[in-house]
């Protein structure tokens, strides 16, 4: 099993693994449902949050197809999470990890979730030995689409109305970038 350096800090944030105090600022931005929409699921009820915490604050195990790492974003020397970065081994055989970030609209606008990616991202080619890098998303998340640009992701696949969410058909993108290309774009 790998495990993440964490705490790992960037020029304004820390990231470290989720601790049962999160609940309340998980709760925050997880229970809303311009958060949701683009995750096609609705938002999550207070019950579920813990549930989920539960998880999050164990040791995570990085070994088998599916195996996830949830990691908390905070400003750095504050105890309130901002958002979430989330790593999930795709293939192992492979060296596929999807990569995804949710985060607090509160804290929208300022650059958190780009800074939070890269750093998780160089962990998950520097640490966890990852080849491919993805990110899904929905068509409608510009946010999300720019962060993927911003980390040197290119647009590998257009999914026409692959989701349902609700009533409405979502449109799936996938942004992917390879290890040496990344290296590439480092130095």
């Amino acid at each position: 099993m790998t495990k993440l350096p964490l705490p790992t800090t960037t020029e304004r944030l820390t990231l470290r693994q989720f601790t049962p105090g999160d609940l309340d600022d998980l709760y925050a931005y997880q229970s809303l449902p311009e958060v949701a929409r683009y995750l096609y699921r609705p938002p999550l009820t207070r019950e579920q949050c813990a549930e989920s915490l539960t998880r999050r604050a164990a040791d995570p195990a990085w070994a088998e197809d599916g195996d996830d790492l949830v990691i908390a974003v905070c400003r750095t020397g504050e105890a309130t999470v901002l958002g979430e970065v989330v790593l999930k081994l795709a293939s192992t055989r492979a060296r596929q990890t999807e990569i995804g970030w949710i985060f607090n609209p509160a804290y929208g606008g300022r650059g958190y979730a780009t800074e939070a990616a890269l750093a998780v991202a160089e962990l998950a080619f520097a640490e966890l030995g990852t080849h491919r890098l993805f990110a899904r998303l929905d068509a409608l998340n510009t946010g999300s689409a720019n962060v993927c640009e911003r980390l040197g992701m290119r647009q590998e696949a257009r999914l026409i109305e692959s989701h349902l969410d609700g009533d409405r058909w979502g449109t799936e993108c996938v942004y992917a970038t390879l290890s040496h290309e990344w290296k590439a774009n480092r130095s």
